[in-house]
């Protein structure tokens, strides 16, 4: 009642039309200035307390604002028993604007506990290794998507309209669609299969079917990898996970293997010897496990050795480098060690019915059989 009798003496000290507009524009400004200082209150408040919190105490405090401007505008105009039999008569209205007012209320508790639903997962995932980042995201979205649809219901309700028949037409809807992108929803399971299972991860080397290359990204419908050669793959999920899948760098560490012949009259041993010898001087191997050298089976022309060797952080660029690196050294001490890497070779006999050939003077005399 103060307060009142304190704004209608203000009312009165400016009588006339001119008064009213004074006051209207004292109105406007303190309303803007109130909405600027709380703007800036936001920006400081934000550094304390969760930005979405701020937020919604902001949209309230400007709701309050506003009411209290318009009060005061119908007070300066004299419009105050004009607007208390309009909100008499127009009781509609008043539940229309409880009902705003209700959503308005869901939809800053939905956008607050989207944002605390966010800062726990992110939470969780600093706290824990099990659950990767992308991971995280997706479970992230998920529960934001969770949260505003819990408030859209809640909402509708508010508005009391028939959930059981907006939940059967959803069903019909849901069926047909089903029906209708089969293969997208196979994508879409296989992707949240493959997000969970972990197979690989981004930046991971991985060979799926034909395609090898460095995984750059991973969608709950596609996974994109990038080939040695530059080009951008985009896999179906659920072409991914029907097929077999080798992930090649996740150890951190790869063994590779050069195959090398020697002369079937050198030493076996001592040629082993030697490519082992050649391959403790490569800084582009790891010495621990160290490099070992196996034979590995005879061949044609020549005994063949298997070069084994490990790499870390494997990458195409450090594969070859490495691989480079071996042949490079090994060729350098055979020469060296007067160790031969034969050509390939082929012993020429002919069949004794056909009465054979021989070689005389770097030409051939082949007997041919007689003929009637």
């Amino acid at each position: 009642m103060v307060l009142a009798s304190l704004l209608q003496w203000i009312v009165n000290q400016f009588p006339g039309s001119e008064g009213q507009f004074f006051l209207s524009l004292i109105v406007g400004i303190g309303l803007i200035l109130s909405e600027w200082t709380l703007w800036k209150l936001s920006r400081v408040a934000k550094r304390d307390y969760p930005s979405r919190v701020v937020n919604v105490g902001l949209l309230v405090a400007s709701l309050i604002l506003i009411g209290l401007s318009g009060s005061l505008l119908v007070v300066i105009w004299d419009q105050t028993q004009q607007a208390v039999e309009s909100a008499k008569a127009l009781s509609a209205v008043r539940r229309i604007s409880f009902q705003l007012v209700l959503t308005l209320g869901v939809c800053a508790a939905a956008y607050v506990s989207a944002g605390m639903a966010d800062r726990v997962i992110d939470r969780l995932l600093q706290q824990t290794k099990e659950i990767t980042r992308h991971q995280g995201k997706v479970v992230s979205r998920l529960s934001i998507i969770g949260v505003y649809v819990v408030g859209l219901l809640a909402i509708l309700s508010v508005w009391k309209i028939n959930l059981q028949g907006l939940f059967v037409g959803a069903g019909l809807l849901g069926a047909v669609i089903g029906l209708a992108a089969n293969e997208t929803l196979g994508s879409l399971l296989a992707g949240f299969q493959l997000m969970f299972s972990r197979p690989f991860e981004i930046g991971d080397w991985v060979q799926i079917d034909e395609h090898e290359g460095i995984v750059t990204d991973i969608t709950i419908f596609t996974t994109r990898i990038e080939t040695f050669e530059g080009k951008y793959i985009m896999l179906p999920n659920d072409v991914v996970s029907s097929n077999t899948i080798i992930n090649i760098g996740r150890k951190g560490r790869l063994r590779l293997g050069v195959e090398v012949g020697v002369d079937y009259e050198a030493d076996p041993d001592h040629a082993m010897a030697v490519a082992k010898e050649a391959m403790k001087d490569i800084d582009k191997i790891l010495t621990v496990p160290s490099p070992d050298v196996v034979l590995k089976q005879l061949g044609d022309s020549a005994v063949l050795l298997e070069l084994r060797f490990w790499i870390e952080k494997p990458s195409s660029r450090r594969k070859w480098r490495a691989v480079t690196a071996v042949v490079r050294a090994v060729k350098l001490a055979y020469d060296r060690e007067g160790i031969k890497i034969p050509y390939p070779q082929q012993e020429v006999s002919a069949r004794e019915e056909t009465g054979g050939f021989r070689v005389v003077d770097g030409e051939s005399t082949v007997t041919l059989p007689e003929q009637d």
